[in-house]
């Protein structure tokens, strides 16, 4: 499992750019697009007291060690394609041993989320309807105050 974190960018451009480079990304690395997630906090960048978001962009690629000889390919296709988001990016990389990784897996459930299984929930029925108070909210208020 390869996770993508994206410092410095709005989270939902991140949604976006995930959705557009997940297999481009999966095809560099080799893997399945099941074993590439991205990570884009609500967080702001910030350079002595100024706010960077935007212009400045960090990437740490956290990946097992077996993907460490690519590292030049994927950091070029991910200054490449986030040009268009921001001005200034550095990517860092992390590796584990694939030994040290353990997840638990619901066999309920599918492994993520998809358009094709997301369920929307509808909060308002068409069965409800809002009570709407169409009296006199300050009716009696005088004998009350006195």
């Amino acid at each position: 499992m390869i996770t993508i974190s994206i410092l410095g960018l709005d989270q939902y451009a991140v949604g976006t750019y995930s959705l557009d480079n997940t297999k481009n990304l999966a095809d560099l690395f080799e893997i399945s697009t099941a074993d590439i997630n991205f990570y884009a906090p609500n967080c702001f960048y910030y350079h002595a007291g100024v706010d960077q978001t935007s212009w400045n962009t960090l990437i740490r690629i956290y990946a097992p060690r077996q993907f460490e000889t690519l590292e030049s390919k994927v950091a070029d296709y991910l200054f490449k394609t986030l040009k268009h988001l921001t001005i200034n990016v550095a990517v860092e990389f992390f590796y584990y041993d694939k030994k040290n990784r353990h997840e638990s897996l619901n066999k309920d459930y599918p492994p993520f989320i998809t358009e094709q299984n997301a369920i929307e929930v509808d909060e308002h029925g068409e069965d409800e309807e809002d009570d709407i108070y169409e009296g006199n909210i300050f009716e009696g208020i005088e004998e009350k105050i006195k």
